[in-house]
């Protein structure tokens, strides 16, 4: 039995969420996301709750009835909170700025990183040495900032690289003589 899935998502003020042809739509002061069902699960809506039912007692069933509340979780709080995630560039002469609908950084290559940013999401660079990414939808957030640390990861010795700002990087001593 999922422990997850038999808690029902409450549904706060100002958003409204509908379930029509197999498919969740939550809409928002931020926006609008509509999740497919799977043919394993079942939602309803009562009062101001979204609850999700397995249809059969097969493990499938059972699977993706915690991943379903928690998909619809994510859409509620997204669409009325939003997500954010930090990242933070460490090392000499290393810097982010966004330009038009780019974020250039650069990242100690010979050239500058330009990454395309994704419809649906916002980036910003309050700092030369800070980036924050904000979106409503959590996956593409989290994949957004993954894709953007991935270019210079933080190496153990000095910590140069981006990094997520409440990741802590293991440092590693260096060679002795």
């Amino acid at each position: 039995m999922s422990r997850v899935g038999k808690y029902p998502v409450e549904i706060p003020g100002g958003v409204q969420v509908a379930i029509a042809g197999g498919v969740v739509i939550a809409k928002g002061r931020l926006g609008e996301l509509r999740l497919p069902l799977s043919e394993h699960v079942e939602a309803a809506i009562d009062g101001n709750h979204v609850s999700v039912k397995p249809r059969g007692s097969e493990n499938q069933s059972r699977m993706m009835w915690g991943t379903t509340r928690a998909l619809i979780a994510n859409m509620v709080k997204g669409v009325s909170a939003g997500f954010t995630r930090s990242l933070e560039i460490t090392g000499t002469g290393y810097r982010a700025a966004v330009q038009g609908k780019n974020l250039e950084i650069n990242l100690g290559f010979s050239h500058p990183v330009v990454y395309p940013v994704p419809e649906g999401i916002k980036i910003s660079c309050e700092r030369p040495t800070l980036i924050k990414v904000e979106g409503v939808d959590k996956r593409l957030v989290g994949q957004v900032a993954s894709e953007i640390r991935a270019f210079r990861p933080p190496e153990p010795y000095k910590g140069k690289g981006a990094r997520y700002t409440d990741e802590t990087i293991r440092r590693k001593e260096g060679k002795k003589k």
